[in-house]
């Protein structure tokens, strides 16, 4: 029975994992999420209904409890982003979950990597992916592996990628890899694949590829994505684009930093396509959709405004809730408080002050905001493109431009940590307190650490600016609110 079989579900911050859960509640699982930091799971609508046990994968300590009474694991981490060591860090995680859950007792694992021929060399990423299957296999578990190539959905690292190049250059000059032959899948389809393997014993021990049904190009898929927007775009071919370069041009033009588009355009060299049946044969009632749809639907996700995940939740820095800093004035911290009566409730201050951002901009001299943005993207910072999540909702581990939601407290308060190029660490806060006559007292607090002589310089070189930009944007959000 479905009651009895309680699924294990790792790397629930991120893009896949986040989606997988709901879908297997949906199908009457009961789930349990491994998570390095169970706080920054609030913001989602599954929380209550799972149970979340504290654990690192890179510590096998912490990962004997999360285990007991498990029956299925889903392995859904890889540590691209962390440095040049994220190849050996993938593989000391995947040993390290194997052990443990062969351990306990778990009847097998299910693990999403990437799609690659073994037989060609391969980039560092694909021999990872390939490689973390391996790992989880020699700990004598059985495995179930799924290799998937580009997932076509909303705050999909790849889409948003090829979305951001789309919609903001008219004319693209291209490199070799654009021709490269792929084949994406929609992340429905992928979803479908990954819960139901759960029901067909066969799939154990079998390595499953999969993908959607076109096979086509990096182009192809920029210029089909283009014609479901309603949008004329040019590809100009050259030779001389290598990977490095390319990275560098996706970190200008994407909210993608280099460090992750860099190892994800080194792969774009290889073929990514299905060359064995096998998905077919075990799956036979998944019948994967075209490319245009899985675009088409995922469009209508985001006009919608249904984004439940995205690639960059999973690069929040669980340590930022560890601090027990709460920007009260303390030794080494410097702080600006400012507090204005709103008449309005606090329901509708903490609606305004969490809306924030995005494309609604930052409400008082956004042109100054931007030029910030642009200045941290030459430095090699995040700037402004990664917008939000959600135009109107927000969750505790948001990226909101180059800020990252560090606390939140419902119908209260929100604190953001700037996640800019800085000579120290910088805080925003906002409080919103009900009074006795029906308003409301606005607090916003901004705080900075400066690191050493040149932070300190930083902070009263730019003090005029701040002082005017802060003052401005708390009255903004006072007529807002109003």
């Amino acid at each position: 029975m479905i009651q009895n079989d309680k699924t294990l579900v790792t790397g629930a911050t991120g893009y896949i994992g986040g989606r997988l859960i709901p879908k297997l509640l949906e199908l009457g699982y009961p789930v349990r999420v491994l998570a390095r930091n169970p706080d920054q799971l609030g913001g989602h609508p599954w929380r209550e209904k799972v149970e979340v046990v504290k654990g690192d994968v890179l510590d096998p300590l912490s990962l004997s409890g999360a285990m007991e009474g498990i029956r299925y694991a889903y392995y859904l981490i890889h540590s691209m982003g962390s440095g040049n060591n994220f190849h050996q860090y993938d593989i000391d995680a995947a040993h390290n979950f194997g052990t443990q859950a062969k351990t306990s007792g778990v009847e097998r694992i299910i693990y999403l990597g990437g799609l690659g021929d073994p037989e060609e060399s391969l980039s560092q990423h694909l021999t990872s992916r390939h490689e973390t299957g391996t790992a989880l296999r020699s700990t004598g578990i059985p495995v179930t592996e799924f290799r998937a190539a580009v997932v076509v959905g909303s705050g999909s690292m790849s889409f948003e990628m090829i979305r951001y190049l789309v919609e903001r250059l008219p004319t693209m000059i291209c490199p070799r890899w654009v021709y490269t032959k792929v084949q994406p899948i929609g992340i429905t389809d992928l979803l479908e694949y990954l819960s139901t393997a759960l029901q067909i014993p066969e799939t154990t021990n079998q390595i499953i590829e999969i993908g959607g049904k076109d096979v086509t190009t990096y182009g192809d898929m920029m210029l089909g994505f283009a014609k479901a927007r309603g949008l004329r775009r040019l590809l100009i071919p050259v030779p001389v684009l290598t990977p490095r370069l390319s990275s560098y041009w996706i970190h200008w033009i994407t909210p993608i930093p280099s460090s992750l588009s860099g190892p994800l355009i080194e792969g774009l060299r290889n073929e990514v396509i299905v060359k064995t049946p096998t998905a077919r044969r075990l799956f036979p009632s998944i019948h994967p959709m075209d490319y245009i749809s899985a675009v088409t639907l995922t469009l209508n996700d985001l006009d919608a405004g249904r984004i439940d995940t995205s690639w960059s939740d999973a690069l929040w820095d669980s340590t930022c809730l560890t601090s027990t800093l709460e920007l009260e004035a303390q030794s080494g911290i410097i702080l600006e408080r400012r507090r204005l009566s709103i008449a309005a409730s606090p329901e509708t201050v903490y609606r305004v002050f969490t809306e924030i951002g995005g494309a609604r901009g930052w409400y008082f001299a956004n042109w100054l905001w931007q030029i910030r943005g642009v200045v941290d993207r030459v430095i090699g910072g995040v700037g402004l493109r990664r917008g939000r999540r959600h135009p109107n909702e927000l969750r505790m581990g948001d990226a909101v431009d180059f800020w990252r939601v560090e606390h939140l407290q419902p119908g209260t308060s929100v604190r953001f940590k700037a996640e800019m190029k800085l000579p120290g660490k910088a805080w925003l806060q906002f409080t919103a307190t009900a009074q006795h006559d029906n308003s409301t007292v606005l607090e916003q607090i901004v705080g900075f650490a400066p690191k050493g002589l040149s932070g300190l310089m930083y902070w009263y070189a730019l003090y005029p600016i701040h002082r005017i930009i802060f003052h401005g944007l708390i009255r903004s959000i006072k007529s807002r609110a109003e």
